[in-house]
């Protein structure tokens, strides 16, 4: 599969993977920053080093990170989030067995308290460098076609201008960019 191209997470394990705060953050973390050993995620997030490991050794079980094995020496085992799909998506709720929706229900959850916290840190990243931090609220109206269109073409769009963090131009960084849209009429 190339890493352009949608990938529907509706594996019920890789999904409750993904559900864990360590986990999220971790991911964050090589997302953010790039490689690191299990000795640094423990220092940056506080956790130990049998922790920061465990948990590696299954995000790596599931493909969402990999080895470096030209930096890891002896103990020392240097991560990386995994080459792959940059473009995850969800299994709608009736595609997963009943008992594998609440693994759906806790990623959501996870990743609306995420979201929750970035909201509550936006207007002091605004006041701080307004060019670098930017937001847009609105309305539209759409079909279904137009709305499956539109996603589309913003995920294109996120697609043209993400680079990873080892092909990143010196002077980019690292934004977090949210879409979230739902039918205004069901309030």
């Amino acid at each position: 599969m190339k890493d352009d191209e949608p990938f529907l997470l509706d594996d019920p394990a890789r999904l409750k993977a993904l559900t864990h705060p360590m986990r999220r953050l971790m991911l964050r973390h090589l997302k953010v920053h790039g490689p690191a050993t299990s000795t640094t995620l423990g220092e940056v997030l506080g956790a130990k080093t049998g922790t920061t490991s465990y948990h590696l050794r299954l995000l790596e079980k599931y493909g969402f990170i990999e080895e470096i094995p030209e930096r890891s020496t002896g103990r020392e085992r240097w991560w990386r989030r995994a080459e792959g799909p940059r473009d995850m998506r969800l299994p709608a709720p009736g595609r997963l067995a009943p008992e594998d929706r609440p693994a759906l229900a806790a990623f959501h959850r996870a990743g609306m308290e995420e979201d929750r916290e970035l909201f509550e840190r936006f207007p002091a990243a605004y006041q701080r460098d307004p060019d670098w931090a930017k937001s847009s609220r609105g309305m539209s109206r759409m079909t279904k076609e137009e709305f499956e269109e539109f996603f589309e073409a913003y995920v294109a769009l996120l697609m043209k201008y993400n680079h990873r963090v080892e092909d990143a131009p010196p002077d980019a960084r690292p934004l977090y960019i949210r879409l979230f849209a739902l039918p205004a009429d069901e309030e």
